[in-house]
């Protein structure tokens, strides 16, 4: 399957530069949108994220991403999530109280507990269960302040832990929902999305 196709959506919060240098790095021509047909009908869609998340969520909201990546999501289509837009695919965030995910799936990202280092900054080991299909051990690199800390039904998890267990990514059909950032996290990473890219829906590539 080609790595073409691919469109990064713009939250007006993320580092795009370094998403789309690190797809580009994996093989891939990415291009930014926001516009939800294009999502809709894009062979593969990537949903950065970095910053607040009710800032983030108003501005899919404000430009009707919001409910094409979630007809996206449901459907099962190559979709990659990356720190924030990972916690934006639940029902919400502590961060932003009253604020709604894209509700893909069950579960509230919360603050990691008190006297825990906030954000993490840094490297980190990623320990994927036996049901993930992409991903591998190995360590990534983190940037966050909220987690998620339970494994949605139908998913299937990767784990790391930064004082407390949380997770660090999540699988089903052709979504990659990623806690932490694969384009900063050198060849692991950079292998990683190589996989995605060439994954067909059901999990590896050809």
């Amino acid at each position: 399957m080609s790595a073409g196709g691919v469109l990064i959506v713009r939250t007006g919060t993320a580092n795009l530069a370094s998403v789309r240098a690190g797809l580009t790095r994996a093989g891939a021509a990415p291009e930014l949108t926001t516009d939800p047909a294009a999502v809709r009908s894009a062979e593969r869609v990537v949903l950065p994220g970095v910053g607040a998340f009710g800032a983030a969520a108003a501005a899919l909201a404000a430009d009707g991403l919001d409910e094409a990546l979630r007809e996206r999501v449901a459907a099962g289509r190559p979709t990659l999530a990356i720190c924030l837009g990972l916690q934006l695919l639940a029902e919400g965030s502590a961060e932003s109280p009253g604020v709604p995910g894209l509700t893909a799936f069950g579960g509230t990202a919360t603050r990691f507990p008190a006297g825990i280092r906030v954000p993490q900054l840094g490297w980190n080991r990623v320990d994927p269960g036996p049901e993930c299909r992409l991903l591998e051990e190995g360590h990534a690199y983190f940037a966050n302040s909220y987690r998620l800390t339970e494994a949605p039904a139908g998913w299937a998890a990767a784990w790391s832990e930064h004082g407390t267990p949380f997770i660090a990514a999540l699988e089903r059909d052709g979504i990659l929902a990623c806690q932490f950032h694969p384009e900063l996290s050198g060849g692991w990473g950079l292998a990683l999305l190589q996989r995605w890219l060439t994954a067909t829906e059901g999990g590896r590539g050809c």
